[in-house]
């Protein structure tokens, strides 16, 4: 067998390389991680010199990971790379959290340090003084606990330090996560009804009756494309998300990729409301005339909702659109009211999140069989739709006991 040789007849070795345009050498190489990474150098001498550093310096580190002297950064890079079965959705999560939270500070720490009350210190830390919500501390909790469980099965460390301290903290702080209100038929009515009659907001209107009208999931909504709706049949198919990346060269530009959505029942068809139809309908005929649209997104196209730069809408935009709109709503509710001497309808702050929670609960106070409800919303597990989307209020409480009251004639 011939073996690969430089400029010179050099036998080069596994993984080196001559380019005869310019002369210089280069070796591909996997790290730990399993990234491929290429050194370069303008001699063989050099190169080789290169490659000892490289693997001293890896040995090194894997030498450091099991005398447990590694920091918890290390930890996490280990496991995240060993999450090949995770969405693209969940890891770009998980990473987003890990760096926004975790890396700069406890993550200097070495995993073999680390102690039960180091984690309640921190995770306290995050609560009282920089002000994180417990929903918050538990994604930060979701991403360090199974890091180190990952330390505790490679032999590292003996027992895990992340075991119960979430649980501690939260009882401390509370005892449960803040529960996300969905907004009630006065406060949806109010704000689609201002959106549509406000020039200025009018053009959100397609899309948060569409949100509204669906149940959706923001990724599933901003990539849906006429591809997926059947507007003869009324049907919408629900078969992929777009995920919103974060760009490392801070341009603030939005990077989109194609997901499944979040789980196998994710994908699904749901019917169209006649109100979702209507503004599809209007939407279709406008864009016939105005233009599809043309923006790319690993090979697909026809998005429905796009900004005014042609493109699918970033959730941050989406969400800063929805507090533009309920804080003017708000003000100049409170002047009307005011005028016409009665209490004013006062919608609270709200992510895009929130228009599925009402969509569900909405669904949840006029629908009595629950697989249908967890079909359309794409549940797993149908005590996903009751126990978070099955949200009661006094109005809906009332109406049933008079209900009750009326057709049982015992008393």
């Amino acid at each position: 067998m011939a073996c690969r040789k430089d400029g010179k007849g050099r036998v080069l070795r596994k993984g080196e390389h001559y380019r005869k345009t310019d002369g210089r050498y280069s070796y591909i190489y996997t790290d730990p991680l399993g990234k491929q990474h290429t050194i370069y150098a303008k001699s063989l001498v050099t190169l080789r010199q290169k490659e000892e550093s490289l693997i001293k310096d890896q040995m090194d580190g894997l030498n450091v990971y099991v005398a447990g002297n590694a920091d918890v950064n290390f930890l996490f890079d280990r496991y995240i790379s060993t999450k090949s079965e995770l969405r693209s959705s969940t890891y770009s999560n998980y990473l987003y959290t890990w760096n926004h939270f975790i890396r700069d500070t406890f993550g200097k720490k070495k995993v073999k340090e680390v102690k039960y009350s180091d984690v309640l210190f921190f995770y306290s830390d995050l609560i009282n003084k920089q002000g994180l919500q417990i929903n918050t501390l538990e994604n930060i909790n979701t991403v360090l606990r199974p890091s180190f469980q990952l330390a505790v099965r490679d032999d590292i460390i003996r027992k895990n330090p992340i075991d119960g301290a979430y649980a501690e903290v939260k009882k401390r702080n509370g005892g449960s996560r803040k529960r996300k209100r969905a907004l009630t038929v006065e406060q949806q009515r109010a704000f689609i009804n201002y959106v549509a009659e406000n020039p200025f907001f009018y053009k959100w209107y397609p899309f948060f009756t569409f949100l509204l009208g669906t149940g959706c999931r923001i990724g599933e909504a901003i990539g849906i494309r006429w591809d997926d709706v059947d507007l003869e049949k009324r049907l919408i198919d629900i078969n992929h998300s777009l995920t919103y990346y974060q760009r490392a060269d801070d341009s603030f530009k939005c990077e989109f990729r194609v997901s499944q959505p979040k789980t196998e029942a994710g994908i699904r068809t749901i019917p169209m409301m006649k109100q979702v139809y209507d503004v599809l309908k209007d939407e279709y005929e406008r864009q016939e005339v105005e233009g599809f649209c043309v923006a790319n997104v690993d090979g697909m196209t026809n998005f429905i909702f796009t900004n005014r730069f042609e493109t699918p809408h970033n959730p941050a935009a989406v969400n800063r659109a929805i507090k533009r709109i309920v804080d003017a709503h708000n003000a100049e509710e409170e002047v009307k009211a005011k005028k016409e001497k009665r209490e004013p309808v006062m919608i609270p702050r709200f992510s895009c999140h929130i228009f599925r929670h009402t969509f569900a609960s909405r669904f949840c106070e006029n629908e009595t069989n629950v697989k249908v409800i967890q079909e359309v919303m794409g549940h797993a597990d149908v005590s996903t739709t009751m126990n978070i989307y099955a949200e009661v209020n006094q109005d809906v409480t009332r109406a049933s006991l008079e209900k009750l009251s009326k057709n049982m004639d015992v008393f």
